[in-house]
């Protein structure tokens, strides 16, 4: 039962918080209408036919005393129009489906009046008719219908429903002042996960203005870190440069030799090493957003690939040659992730194919090769940095650092996504989907 109202309430703020509002005040009109309308309409109703039917008492016995004639003038002075009838009237009710208080003023007349036939509330809606047995035959009554109901049941109506509507109004109005802060603060935490910086001055009232000021120090606070981070790689990586230049000159000058070889080739990974390094600290920088064509940044990483020797093969989905698609992201970032995965992909495989499929609300790009794989129970330690699983993929193929994963993954969490790794149906080896929310 509670989970049942709990997958049937509305989800967004806005909508719960005109729920609480709309509730109460529908509750309320019922509740009056019920004991109020019902009740007191009901008994005023009541009494006023109980007049009606003493008023057709006496007419039907004048009728049986005086005749009609005088029955006649008598009603006139009554306000009723009694008329004789060729035949007696079937017993039945006419009565409009909307007019309740016709079925007070129906049952009343049949409980309390002898002879009663037909009643007629339905012809005209100002009226009342119904037929009566006399001693002299059958007669029609009609009178004002406002003379058994009371006139005035729809003003307090109006009434309820326009005062009601006017405070759901003012409430809305405050209420939507009160939640737009709220709303506001949501924006801004989304945009920083997805890697943008808005503008954001905490507002309303003392606890939403608490709760802003703290996601700003927050924020402050992230993003003072990842600068941190990056300029300590940075001048890490710069000074292990000078030395590794030294060497390199050093070793050209030497003559050539297996010894010399060998420290060239750890010269070069270790070059290789600070280069990664440098990458995996750019992956936090918050740089500014661009509207990008996916499908050409993807194309990009491709053919430089395919420049070296790599054969990848590209798939776009979707695609209208026609229509621009700009995607605001990093488009550096994107690339360097791309590039990692690809990477990968052609290390420890000889084929990759990379696709890109854009949505209304995300981008995904997915790389896959035809190489080993990586087993389900070490995806996500693969998704670690420094992580180096060479024990499941091709010993082969060469030896990375742990961080190409790692960089994508950071990459695609800064941009409010994420970065799964699965299995290829198209080759047979690892599928790597990088998704990045719009």
């Amino acid at each position: 039962m509670f989970r049942f109202l709990k997958n049937s309430l509305p989800r967004r703020l806005y909508a719960r918080a005109a729920l609480i509002l709309i509730v109460p005040i529908v509750t309320i009109q019922l509740v009056v209408s019920i004991t109020f309308l019902q009740r007191h309409f009901e008994d005023v109703t009541r009494q006023m036919t109980m007049t009606v039917i003493t008023e057709a008492r006496l007419l039907q016995d004048t009728v049986a005393e005086q005749g009609l004639a005088e029955a006649a003038r008598l009603a006139t002075g009554l306000r009723i129009r009694l008329s004789a009838l060729d035949a007696p009237e079937a017993v039945r009710n006419r009565r409009v489906f909307y007019d309740i208080s016709g079925l007070t003023v129906i049952d009343t007349l049949r409980k309390e009046l002898t002879g009663i036939g037909l009643i007629d509330l339905a012809s005209d809606d100002r009226q009342l008719a119904f037929s009566l047995a006399t001693q002299k035959g059958p007669v029609l009554l009609q009178l004002e219908r406002r003379r058994v109901s009371a006139s005035n049941p729809h003003q307090l109506l109006v009434l309820m429903i326009f005062v009601g509507g006017l405070m759901t109004l003012v409430a809305y109005i405050f209420l939507r002042n009160q939640l737009r802060p709220i709303a506001r603060l949501s924006q801004a935490a989304e945009a920083f996960g997805k890697g943008r910086t808005t503008p954001y001055k905490p507002s309303g009232a003392l606890e939403v203005r608490a709760a802003g000021q703290s996601f700003l120090d927050m924020r402050t606070r992230i993003e003072r870190q990842m600068e941190q981070r990056t300029m300590m790689l940075s001048g890490v990586s710069h000074d292990l440069r000078t030395p590794l230049t030294r060497m390199q000159l050093e070793l050209s000058m030497l003559p050539p030799s297996p010894e010399v070889d060998a420290l060239e080739r750890d010269v070069q990974d270790m070059s290789r090493l600070l280069n990664t390094f440098l990458d995996f600290a750019r992956a936090d920088a918050l740089e500014d957003p661009e509207l990008v064509d996916p499908f050409g940044l993807a194309e990009a990483v491709v053919d430089q690939h395919r420049r070296t020797g790599g054969n990848v093969a590209l798939v776009l989905k979707g695609v209208d040659p026609e229509a621009e698609c700009l995607v605001p992201l990093r488009a550096m970032a994107i690339e360097r992730a791309l590039d990692n995965l690809v990477g990968n992909g052609l290390r420890y495989g000889n084929r990759a194919q990379v696709t890109v499929e854009v949505f209304r609300s995300a981008v995904r790009f997915t790389v896959e090769d035809d190489g080993p794989g990586i087993p389900e129970d070490l995806r996500d330690t693969a998704l670690k940095p420094f992580a180096r699983l060479d024990a499941a993929r091709n010993q082969n193929a060469g030896s990375g650092v742990g961080l190409g994963l790692a960089i994508a993954s950071d990459i695609a969490r800064s941009h409010g996504g994420s970065l799964r790794l699965g299995i290829s149906e198209t080759l047979g080896g690892l599928k790597a989907d990088l998704a990045i929310a719009r």
